[in-house]
């Protein structure tokens, strides 16, 4: 075998190799059985025997402890070093405390016992905490501002739990006073002090120290306040006590940024960078402590200048101050791990103005229905085995390369993924399904291009050689610019926004590399070894030769008319056309005798003619207890309870609440979301015109919006959908559609004007969408065959993402040809010197694979 063959394909086994060492295992193992079996030990083993027995019989408070908490108890109280049973994890030897110890390889078991691919609250579901505001605090507000500071601590709470990698979780407000966030893949058994932290206030105090009073043998000053500190570094506690000003000289306020780092010594500090006016007052108070220190080393005082760094009522340390410190930053240093100091900057960064306490805990259920998800899945099956019957009938051989292609391409986006412990949600996934349209549509460029090469009197081997070398431009340009969107979200998205722009930009890497790499060395493996020596495909209007401009304006109004009635329509309907993820509503509480299967609550509810309800079961942390939440519109909480206990009398529903939520898809995400497709239309338009010229790129993004009103209008004309937070996916999903199919049709635009020098305009464009029907159509049908599975046998949100993904699909394929090419037409007024005189060659790369053209391989525009 050659050699070009061997290092393919061993990048390819040690690129498929590592993602799936990540994947594996692909859910949670259980923490006791996975640890004593990493152990080996049978000292551990009985040690994890008393651990299950304590979280059998004990209790703290009202929730039974789990094993891992009885565990870490029973280590603790028992001075017992738990990484004397795991050799393999070394720890720093610096680090003596035995409680320190355990509190840092505790929490790395644990992890390494859960999948790292983690599945998102509307798959999985998770944990439900409702905070509500210190009455007290909020009663020093003034009312016109509470709606602000509530709104204010529920971006601060999101963008803390953020940092503990939960992605997507909903953060909104309940009534007047509270705020429900909900948590996938989060264990509060667990990990208790999880929501200890991410409800602390960081109230954050620079104090003066009392230059020579001692608590331990002198009276308290007046203004002054005793404070302790305990350090715990080593197995002996040392308590250190000060008298520290009553009023604080400067606070966390004048905070710009806090992070952590590691200090000369091998220690964690957290820095403090302060704004202007912190930094001034920060070094007058230094200045005066440090001359307090000066003058007590001269007269021999004992005074020494100390600041007292005090967080939550808390006293983390009081280093002493030698001189002015002018720089404008700070550092609090103390016995924090790696995980205390990141918590510590994360809530220095976003601190919260109101007092917040915990007044219910429930595990919740998966916002997307079980129904829903059995039906996803049986219906991604059916689409799956159409698409993979469908290109094995069409393009025979090909046909099994392209799914060989595109499914190491899908293991290799999941195992990165999990590389980086991503959450799969929604949007996740629609990005998956984006990056198997785009594989599947390489794919059918690449054969289509060998096709061609076939038909010009090539063999076969040159022909994929040919194939490859032609197609490269295509292929980069259009998963470049599909990149460019997906930098913009995970730039500037939140929410699903950032989920579905991380997951797309790892697909459209993968993408090229298994287009590039993978299909083109088992193509070469079996037609240029003499392994087969025919490429045999069906084929399907080759040799077309439509007029399409000639219909130009007939389609381009009657689309824009129809985006226009859409959009009215859109208008007309105002709120009613927004779901509760976009408008908030009314939420029932109901206890019950008998648990109702939550796809038949929501038949009832439709027959009811209730609207957008949403039934979510949820029990009580810690408890047996059990409820159910109707989650509706506004004013339909009562008529969606009447209507479950005339559908199903036995159930013994009883109403014991009622709320109104807020939305879960915020002004903030909502605003990112419109910012995020804004900029990366903007980039499209600069990429495309570096790339080829400023026609094509307004054409791509006078398309790409055409794309996204029309669907948007569609939808809102077929009665019976809602905007929910999914359809922001769908829409995002058909960004990229629309791009990927513009860019071939604009590629091959560029390319026949190259090759037909003496050709008009309007022909050179006929002449290239002619020659990517086939491909265009054939990408078209696959990627519908998919949607349509989806929207025929899926149910509730599945239906409605995959009818949007429809629409899209139909209105990408027909912009590519009848909106984003006629515009570049108009553009140019068809005079195709005006497109030569700014850009219409093909570039060529230093890394591009295939062969190059040479001079002789094209005319030159002077022939």
């Amino acid at each position: 075998m050659s050699g070009k063959y061997i290092w393919k394909l061993a990048l390819t086994a040690i690129i498929v190799a590592f993602c799936l060492s990540y994947l594996i295992p692909m859910s949670d193992q259980d923490f006791a059985e996975h640890v004593t079996e990493r152990s080996g030990s049978p000292e551990f083993t009985a040690l994890m025997e008393r651990a299950k027995t304590l979280s059998e019989e004990s209790s703290e408070g009202n929730r039974p402890l789990s094993v891992y908490m009885a565990l870490k108890k029973i280590a603790n109280d028992e001075r017992i070093d738990i990484s004397d049973y795991f050799p393999d994890l070394q720890l720093e030897s610096s680090l003596t405390n035995i409680e320190k110890r355990n509190n840092i390889l505790l929490p790395t078991l644990l992890e390494d016992s859960k999948a790292n691919l983690k599945r998102g609250l509307d798959i999985q579901g998770g944990i439900s905490v409702t905070f509500e505001v210190d009455p007290t605090a909020l009663a020093e507000v003034p009312v016109d501002q509470r709606n602000e500071k509530l709104s204010d601590a529920i971006n601060i709470i999101e963008r803390r739990v953020n940092t503990y990698g939960v992605s997507e979780p909903i953060v909104r407000p309940v009534g007047e006073n509270r705020i429900e966030l909900q948590l996938a893949g989060v264990n509060t058994k667990d990990n208790p002090e999880l929501i200890d932290t991410i409800k602390a206030p960081a109230r954050l105090e620079f104090r003066e120290v009392h230059p020579s009073a001692d608590p331990r043998t002198d009276p308290r000053p007046t203004g002054y306040i005793e404070m302790t500190r305990v350090q715990d570094d080593t197995e002996r506690e040392i308590i250190q006590k000060y008298y520290v000003k009553r009023i604080p000289a400067l606070t966390g306020k004048y905070v710009d940024d806090a992070f952590p780092r590691t200090n000369e010594v091998g220690g964690i500090e957290v820095i403090l960078n302060f704004n202007d006016d912190g930094a001034k007052l920060f070094a007058d108070v230094t200045e005066k402590l440090g001359s307090i220190t000066q003058r007590g080393a001269q007269t021999r005082s004992g005074e020494v200048g100390l600041l007292a760094i005090v967080l939550d009522g808390e006293l983390q340390s009081a280093p002493r101050v030698s001189e002015r410190i002018s720089g404008g930053n700070a550092q609090i240093t103390g016995n924090f791990t790696q995980r205390e100091a990141i918590d510590l900057a994360n809530t220095l960064n976003n601190p919260l103005e109101l007092p917040l306490e915990v007044v219910e805990m429930y595990e919740v259920g998966p916002s997307m229905a079980k129904d829903s998800i059995e039906s996803g899945v049986k219906a991604s099956v059916i689409g799956i085995s159409a698409v993979s019957a469908f290109m094995i009938a069409y393009f025979m051989i090909g046909g099994f390369v392209a799914l060989a292609s595109v499914v190491l391409n899908v293991v290799i986006v999941l195992g990165v993924l999990a590389s980086f412990n991503a959450t799969l949600t929604l949007p996740g996934i629609a990005g998956i399904v984006l990056t198997v349209g785009m594989a599947v549509d390489a794919n059918i460029l690449i054969f289509e291009r060998i096709r061609e090469e076939l038909r010009n009197g090539k063999n076969i081997k040159s022909a994929v050689e040919g194939g490859f070398g032609k197609v490269f431009s295509t292929i980069f340009d259009a998963n470049v610019t599909t990149l460019l969107v997906s930098f913009v979200m995970l730039s500037l998205g939140t929410g699903p926004v950032k989920g579905f722009g991380l997951t797309l930009a790892i697909g459209v890497m993968t993408t090229m590399f298994c287009a590039l790499i993978v299909t083109r060395v088992l193509l070469e493996l079996i037609f240029c070894t003499g392994t087969l020596g025919k490429f045999k495909t069906l084929s399907l209007f080759t040799g077309s030769n439509y007029d399409f401009l000639k219909y130009r304006k007939p389609a381009f109004i009657a689309s824009w008319c129809l985006v226009a009635v859409g959009l009215a329509v859109l208008v007309s309907k105002g709120d009613s056309i927004y779901g509760i993820d976009f408008t908030g509503g009314d939420e029932a509480v109901l206890t019950f005798t008998q648990k109702i299967d939550e796809g038949d609550l929501r038949k009832a509810l439709e027959d009811a003619d209730i609207g957008e309800a949403n039934p979510l079961y949820q029990s009580q942390l810690g408890t047996a207890e059990e409820l159910l939440r109707i989650q509706t519109g506004f004013e339909k909480g009562e008529a969606a309870v009447d209507a479950l206990v005339a559908a199903f009398p036995n159930a013994g529903f009883d109403m014991i609440g009622k709320n109104e939520i807020g939305p879960s898809v915020g002004a903030e995400i909502q605003k990112n979301a419109f910012l995020s497709i804004a900029l990366s239309l903007g980039l499209i338009l600069l990429y495309i015109a570096f790339r080829f010229e400023i026609g094509y790129g307004i054409g791509a993004v006078v398309a790409t919006i055409h794309d996204i009103l029309l669907t948007i209008g569609v939808f809102v004309l077929v009665p019976g959908h809602q905007f929910t937070a999914p359809m922001v996916a769908a829409i995002l999903l058909i960004v990229g559609y629309s791009l990927n199919d513009t860019i071939v049709v604009f590629d091959r635009i560029r390319e026949e004007l190259l090759l037909k020098p003496t050709m008009k305009l309007r022909e050179v464009i006929n002449v290239a969408m002619n020659a990517v029907l086939t491909r265009s159509l054939l990408t078209s049908i696959t990627t519908l065959l998919a949607s349509v599975s989806l929207m025929v046998f899926g149910k509730g949100v599945i239906n409605d993402i995959a009818f949007t993904f429809t629409i899209g699909i139909i209105t990408g394929t027909f912009s590519s040809i009848f909106i984003a090419s006629p515009v570049f037409y108009f553009y140019h007024k068809g005079d195709r010197r005006s497109v030569e005189s700014s850009h219409d060659i093909i570039p060529e790369y230093d890394w591009q694979v295939g062969s190059k053209q040479s001079p002789t391989d094209a005319p030159s525009k002077d022939q």
